[in-house]
């Protein structure tokens, strides 16, 4: 079981790859998606990159390597490939017994860059919709992590100052985010192990 801190007033949880056990699903989506391109899309590069808007990911993507996709198409492609593979998805339990743990005793709240309706399918398909009433996603803010807007968001819903918040992360850019206005940080990557299949 992760402990957390006795003085944590507020929890947040980034989704992918935190809760809920997507990421080789989105890798595998990203790579079909990038590689027509000439890009290597490999583990270490989707890492780097994680926790980034889809049009976010590929303008960086064009910034890396010097190519001009177009980023609402590739997006698109993007898309259709990982919801051929979204029902698959499930819970991170280590994860999951904490948020069931703390339901109803701590303000909790979702802070991911993943999409609106994304992160909806996601919160149904692995059945942890039910405890969260706040969701902040891509949709919602105008700066995508590594600032930290997305977190501040979820603490300001959550009445909660950004110091008293715990953030679950897996990705290096959302665990800049909450470093940055002094939340602390559970880094899931030490309590879960993920792969990346190609």
């Amino acid at each position: 079981m992760i402990e957390i801190p006795v003085q944590a007033k507020g929890l947040i949880f980034d989704l992918d790859g935190t809760i809920a056990n997507t990421m080789q699903n989105h890798f595998s989506a990203w790579r079909k998606a990038v590689v027509p391109f000439g890009i290597d899309f490999n583990a270490e590069l989707f890492k780097q990159l994680t926790g980034m808007p889809r049009i976010a990911t590929i303008e960086k993507l064009n910034d890396m390597f010097g190519t001009k996709m177009n980023p609402i198409e590739v997006g698109e492609i993007k898309s259709l490939e990982y919801k051929k593979s979204a029902h698959l998805t499930s819970e991170i339990k280590v994860v999951a017994d904490v948020i069931r743990k703390y339901h109803t005793v701590l303000p909790m709240s979702i802070g991911t860059g993943s999409t609106k309706k994304g992160a909806k399918r996601t919160l149904e398909i692995t059945g942890i919709d039910k405890y969260f009433e706040i969701v902040i996603t891509a949709d919602d803010i105008e700066k995508p992590k590594p600032h930290p807007e997305t977190f501040l968001k979820c603490a300001e819903l959550m009445g909660v100052k950004p110091e008293d918040c715990v953030v679950f992360e897996d990705g290096i850019l959302g665990m800049q985010a909450a470093e940055k206005v002094g939340m602390t940080v559970v880094d899931v990557n030490d309590y879960y192990e993920m792969e990346f299949t190609i």
